[in-house]
């Protein structure tokens, strides 16, 4: 056991390796190729090799703990990495899309995934967006007792292929990030298990609807220990059971588990891993693995966050107060998260010199300062880095889910490109990059903020006025 324990600790430590290899390699080669310049100051680069490992790895876990034949499904959380090319990409290694919004159902499609592979999860859902759904097969998982209420309308208008589920919240508690903490007593989504009534009420709803075969509960997201997560897990399976056994039949078939496994940005190993999450499973729910149920899971951070880094070019360098300080091109608008709550989503941070090469040198503490207008615009504060000075660049790691992605249009500063990268096949030592998101031009920015309607204000007039 110890040697297995020592044995998967040091090909974790190996792949890490390879990783920040891949990284240094495609820094370098941005640089060189003019992905990252005085015309383009900021760039986000996607390590496609990495992004497949982790799928693969997801995979890999669940089938080794499943009972044979086990339908399962992992539906990548599109909000953790909305991008086309990045849903294609995991499409093809074998995952599904769970989405939470008509506009992340059309990113889905336009990545090519099925809706049998598709999973809408929202709190507020639409009349539209669930006619579309059930239109067109997708699982929906209804968050309380209005939407069951809408659901029964639709299915009563016409039959639908689409497993229908209703959420529930265990209510077993947060864990060190409220706001990523879904299964406290007063959290918005599902139907809170422990009110009063409630365990009865989802009782009925099902014994009441034969064509709700499912059960959903997300315990959280980052900061969610593993074992809150699976007795989240845990409390699903037991309510699924009473459900079945007070049916007399076996109605619910699925269990969506929500994903919700922490990434721990302090070190460049990944921990926990999707195996060690697996075992956690079958020790503490082993009935989840038996395959009487199929099973769904809704991982997003997990399997991006690692394989992105935000690359920012160092516009000045200066000291004030006695700290030096690096301004540079990433700051609030492509890690909003950290500017706004550091203490709860810090970041680590990789100094490159102005060839891109890893930075050498003593340590310095200092600051990493974005180029928005506010004085807390810091990707990170009293920082030990190789002195950075102007020309240089720094690295955001660990920014593959929730950051680049999710764009902060503070100051109108523009969305930056977005590139997926390999190393060549040829093994030069060089590296590929393709296009995942172009960078987004002034003109567009002008064009999102009214631009064609620049007389709207000035030309409205109330009624009856001159």
């Amino acid at each position: 056991m110890q040697r297995d324990v020592e044995s998967r600790a040091a090909d974790e430590e190996s792949e890490a390796r390879e990783r920040v290899a891949r990284r240094d390699a495609a820094v370098r080669a941005a640089v060189e190729q003019g992905l990252l310049g005085p015309d383009a100051a900021v760039a986000g680069l996607l390590d496609v090799t990495g992004i497949r490992r982790s799928a693969a790895a997801l995979r890999a876990a669940f089938d080794a703990a499943l009972a044979p034949g086990t339908p399962v499904l992992h539906a990548f959380a599109v909000k953790a990495t909305p991008l086309v090319p990045v849903l294609r990409l995991l499409h093809e290694a074998g995952l599904g899309a769970e989405v939470a919004s008509p506009g992340e159902l059309a990113l889905a499609r336009a990545a090519g995934v099925p809706a049998s592979r598709t999973v809408l999860d929202a709190p507020a859902k639409t009349p539209a967006e669930l006619r579309e759904a059930l239109a067109l097969g997708i699982a929906v998982n209804a968050d309380n007792p209005q939407e069951l209420d809408r659901l029964d309308a639709l299915v009563r208008q016409a039959p639908t292929r689409s497993p229908l589920g209703l959420r529930v919240n265990p209510q077993h508690g947060g864990g060190s990030i409220r706001a990523t903490s879904t299964a406290t007593a007063t959290s918005k989504f599902g139907v809170g298990l422990r009110d009063e009534g409630a365990r009865e009420w989802v009782v009925g709803a099902f014994l009441e609807r034969p064509w709700l075969t499912r059960l959903h509960a997300h315990t959280g997201s980052q900061g969610i220990p593993l074992p809150l997560l699976a007795r989240g897990a845990a409390e699903t399976y037991a309510l699924a059971e009473e459900i079945n056994a007070r049916a007399g039949r076996r109605q619910i078939d699925t269990l969506d588990i929500g994903g919700g496994l922490s990434v721990d940005f302090a070190s460049e190993v990944t921990a926990p891993t999707y195996a060690q999450y697996a075992r956690v499973l079958a020790d503490q729910v082993p009935g989840l693995f038996a395959g009487r149920y199929g099973l769904v899971t809704e991982f997003g951070r997990s399997l991006m966050a690692r394989h992105g880094t935000v690359v920012a070019r160092v516009e000045y360098a200066k000291s004030t107060g006695g700290r030096r300080i690096a301004v540079t091109h990433a700051g609030v608008q492509v890690a909003t998260r950290t500017v706004y709550a550091p203490e709860a989503w810090p970041l680590r941070i990789a100094a490159y010199d102005a060839e891109g090469h890893p930075k050498a040198g003593p340590e310095v503490v200092q600051d990493v300062a974005g180029p928005a207008c506010f004085s807390g615009d810091l990707l990170a504060e009293g920082r030990a880095l190789p002195e950075l000075e102007q020309g240089d660049h720094v690295a955001a790691l660990d920014t593959g889910a929730y950051y680049v992605t999710a764009h902060y249009a503070y100051n109108s500063l523009v969305r930056p490109g977005i590139y997926g990268f390999t190393p060549d096949m040829g093994g030069s030592g060089g590296v590929t990059f393709a296009a995942v998101r172009e960078p987004q031009t002034v003109a567009e920015v002008v064009a999102e903020s009214g631009g064609a309607h620049a007389d709207a204000l000035t030309t409205l007039r109330a009624p009856g006025s001159r």
